[in-house]
């Protein structure tokens, strides 16, 4: 049976998108790359501390890790699902188009359950990612230096890295290092000297700064370390979820285009139009 004028819209249609999922596949592999090859992001000082904050059964160092590869090797199944498209709608082929509309399917539903999840649990991970991290460095957080805890210095990477300071912004004397195990062995000091701007891994342990350290009226990171993990993570977040409701449209669409052409014409894997030709 030929196809309707609708069936071949839907064709030219599963063509076009799908050399477009290629490039939205891209869309997932590049990030996932860039994630995997940023040190600065997340690297292995910091990594310790994030092993230790666990929502359920997640384990957040855990994830972290895990994310970039998961993005490349869903990037990749992308790819390869979008070529099944292409070659099933150009040449009309039963058995891609049905193996392609299955996959669509598969990748739908987990994408919807995604963003749902997404948008239901952000403010209840934002809550918990705070009381975590205030709950680490009060109790855990115990040398201004990079080798003899591994915890605190997990936190003074992460000053470093993420040029914060806290978990919330420090605007003084008082803050959240006023309760961490570290403020009774600190002396004058009210904050690390992680917090302070132009300390490194190198040159810590003969910096000085009063105005810094003691005082807190100068040279130092403000902004709290919450803040700055949140506006990290959601520069990649508001980018993968863009492109998840971007994918979640056009899949719904490539679906019922499969369908069609598949109802529309020939059957047991046989060319669907009986040659392979171009409308």
């Amino acid at each position: 049976m030929a196809l309707s004028c609708g069936g071949k819209c839907m064709k030219i249609f599963l063509v076009v998108v799908n050399s477009l999922f290629m490039l939205l596949g891209l869309g997932l592999l590049i990030p996932g790359i860039l994630m995997l090859v940023d040190v600065d992001v997340i690297n292995d000082e910091i990594l310790p501390l994030l092993q230790q904050l666990s929502f359920g059964a997640l384990n957040v160092g855990d994830l972290a890790k895990g994310l970039s590869v998961t993005l490349i090797i869903f990037g990749t199944f992308v790819l390869i699902v979008s070529m099944f498209g292409c070659c099933g709608a150009f040449c009309q082929q039963r058995l891609c188009l049905v193996v392609y509309a299955a996959f669509v399917l598969i990748f739908f539903l987990a994408k919807l359950v995604v963003v749902i999840l997404w948008f239901v649990w952000n403010d209840k991970i934002q809550t918990w990612m705070k009381t975590e991290l205030l709950s680490q460095l009060h109790n855990n957080y115990k040398n201004n230096d990079l080798t003899s805890h591994e915890i605190s210095s997990a936190w003074n990477y992460m000053f470093m890295s993420l040029s914060c300071c806290g978990v919330n912004a420090v605007t003084g004397t008082t803050n959240d290092f006023d309760s961490s195990v570290w403020i009774a062995s600190a002396g004058s000091k009210n904050i690390p000297t992680f917090c302070c701007t132009g300390v490194t891994a190198s040159n810590y342990a003969t910096y000085s700064d009063s105005a810094c350290t003691d005082s807190v009226t100068a040279n130092f990171y403000t902004k709290g370390c919450y803040d700055a993990t949140y506006d990290l993570l959601s520069s990649y977040s508001t980018a993968f979820i863009a492109i998840l409701v971007i994918i979640l449209l056009v899949e719904l669409v490539a679906f019922i285009g499969s369908i069609v052409i598949i109802k529309q014409g020939g059957e047991d894997g046989k060319s669907l139009s009986g040659a392979a030709k171009i409308v």
